[in-house]
């Protein structure tokens, strides 16, 4: 099918490895402030009443349709709390610095596959395997005791700028021996390309201008890296399925420590000529993982972990054409296998004792994947000298250790050495987000109408982002005002919102609704999709109307937080809780029957669910 992503792997990109994204020397000041804590001020709080109403309904015109499909998959109940962002920041594990609410998919984390998405189990009462997933709001009571807010008086020394891409050697299929050649020497250009967008960013060119690194840097980067991708996928078609590799273009710059060098070799594993015992790319191997949630010992609320298992794909070089298929059946399994993993450890939470999660989850995972690796090796053996060392790779460990590295991502050929922070704690505190969460007392989700056509299904996998996470480094184009109060739904406030008495905090994320026809995902996450005009509700040229997912989610938040400024918004630290941060993201793994069954009530004006 056109409309599906074809690289297995492709849902895994590694994402870039810091705790501050800043763009501009500009920006360091709220970054570093966030860093310490500090609330959102008073001024980003509105009572909803002084906001003017907002929200445009476009009439239904001849040929559109006003359908709703309601999905319900709960509030979070099983407490699936992560700052992993598999569709933004994917292959990092809490490469947010931000904690996220999940509901839907149980198995889903920074390493998911489209694949091991589909094998998942759900929280949605319809089977809808989807993924559904914002970032978390807190009550601070510490937060504007004096109305002080941020302040530059508590900002230290800042990290120095770089820029980090999604690793891309061990995200790719089984490399044909025939493209082993031109697919390396790209790699080489990936991370010169990376060294000299780095060097540029170390000149510091323009620092007065904020949005010169986005604009002169990071563009032109994304733009070469798609071309080096393509050749290299065109490579590896000639003699194998061709992968889309579109995904793993975008890059993004971060201040402070937590990145893997350019032109770094991939680290060696046990096993391997050179290699260290005990140590992959995902950390040390056989020790013992943190505490987490129902385990003795742990605080009882840490956020969700989940496997961490080395890359084999890096570690098997070239692959001879008669082993391609079994070598990428191998790969999809040993995603697979993490996924149902993960799957186990939320619904097993609570249970067993200390070595549960060894004995019963990370035992058997390893008995698993020795196997496998060993028919992937064993294939390659056929007709090629069979890899030697592999077992190695095959023990795994919790993400939520951080004793061991894991993979940064840093740079195209391997791994870095620094771990992100990890939620902990009863309120699953990180940096700068502070405070015991709010869980919904609502979430709805909403598949609705288009007023000028028909809708036609999503494709499967389509992966989508309302909103961004990062208005004040990368600016407010993608930005979406989402605050709203029930019985207000006619407005929207790009601030915090103090509603009356009786009525409840909501954030409303209305997802675009028109498609491009081709592709399920795009290099920024959002190019492939597209929202429909404000006015007319008609799609761009070019695009095709689908369902568009509307996610309300209500919060019970008493007047007196609300009129004091106490509850806010998990946030990258730079944003400094910024109301207009809010996002939210979106994998679609509803089946082929139930986007069918969706698509049929929305264009038939009905209200299903």
């Amino acid at each position: 099918m056109t409309h599906r992503v074809t690289d297995r792997r492709k849902f895994r990109l590694i994402a870039t490895l810091s705790a501050v994204a800043v763009v501009a020397a500009g920006t360091a000041t709220a970054a570093l402030a966030a860093r310490n804590g500090d609330p959102a001020p008073l001024g980003a709080f509105v009572p909803i009443e002084k906001v003017a109403s907002n929200v445009v309904n476009p009439k239904v015109q001849q040929g559109g349709t006003s359908g709703v499909f309601t999905v319900d998959c709960g509030t979070n109940e099983k407490g699936k709390f992560s700052a992993d962002n598999p569709v933004a920041q994917p292959g990092l594990p809490h490469g947010a610095q931000h904690v996220h609410d999940f509901v839907g998919n149980l198995s889903i984390s920074a390493e998911s596959t489209d694949e091991s998405l589909e094998d998942s189990e759900t929280t949605c009462k319809n089977g809808d395997k989807s993924s559904y997933f914002w970032p978390v709001v807190r009550i601070n009571p510490k937060a504007n005791v004096n109305s002080s807010g941020s302040s530059p008086d508590k900002v230290k020394e800042a990290g120095a700028p770089h820029i980090a891409c999604p690793s891309v050697k061990d995200r790719l299929p089984a490399v044909p021996q025939q493209a082993s050649g031109e697919v390396d020497r790209n790699l080489e250009l990936l991370d010169k390309q990376l060294k000299e967008a780095n060097d540029r960013v170390a000149r510091n060119e323009n620092p007065n201008d904020p949005n010169f690194v986005n604009n002169a840097i990071l563009g032109p980067l994304r733009d070469k890296r798609v071309a080096t991708l393509d050749r290299m996928a065109i490579s590896i078609g000639r003699n194998a399925p061709k992968p889309n590799l579109t995904s793993l273009a975008d890059c993004e710059l971060f201040f402070g420590a937590g990145h893997g060098g350019n032109g770094q070799a991939p680290r060696k594993f046990s096993g391997q000529p050179g290699g260290s015992e005990g140590h992959g790319e995902h950390g040390d191997h056989g020790q013992a993982p943190r505490k987490f949630a129902g385990q003795p010992g742990g605080s009882g609320d840490d956020a969700t972990p989940t496997v961490k298992c080395p890359s084999v794909r890096g570690a098997l070089g070239a692959v001879p054409d008669q082993a391609i298929a079994e070598v990428d059946r191998n790969l999809a399994l040993l995603d697979k296998q993490i996924a149902e993993a993960n799957q186990r450890i939320v619904t097993t939470k609570g249970q067993g004792g200390p070595n549960f999660i060894n004995n019963a989850i990370l035992g058997p995972l390893k008995d698993k994947r020795v196997a496998t690796i060993d028919r992937m090796a064993i294939a390659i053996g056929r007709n090629a000298q069979k890899p030697q060392g592999l077992e190695g790779l095959a023990p795994c460990k919790l993400s939520n250790d951080n004793a061991g590295s894991n993979n940064g991502g840093g740079n195209n050929n391997g791994g870095g050495d620094a771990a992100l922070a990890v939620p902990a704690g009863p309120n699953l505190e990180l940096v700068g987000n502070v405070g015991k969460i709010v869980r919904p007392a609502q979430v709805k989700i909403e598949y609705r109408g288009n007023a000028t056509s028909k809708v036609a299904a999503m494709p499967k996998f389509l992966k989508m982002i309302v909103g961004d996470a990062k208005p004040t480094s990368r600016g407010p184009a993608n930005a979406r005002a989402t605050w709203t109060c029930s019985g207000f739904e006619d407005r929207l406030s790009d601030k915090y919102v103090i509603c009356p008495n009786g009525s409840k905090v909501m954030r409303m994320h209305d997802f675009a609704g028109c498609w491009d026809g081709k592709n399920a995902d795009s290099a920024n996450h959002r190019d492939h999709v597209a929202f429909a005009d404000k006015r007319t509700g008609a799609c761009p040229k070019g695009f095709k109307a689908i369902p568009q997912l509307r996610i309300s989610i209500t919060y019970d938040i008493s007047r007196d937080v609300q009129e004091k400024g106490q509850y806010q918004l998990d946030a990258f630290p730079e944003e400094n809780h910024n109301p207009f941060s809010d996002h939210n993201d979106f994998a679609n793994v509803n089946s082929d029957q139930t986007m069918a069954q969706i698509v049929k009530c929305v264009n038939e004006g009905r209200r299903c669910g």
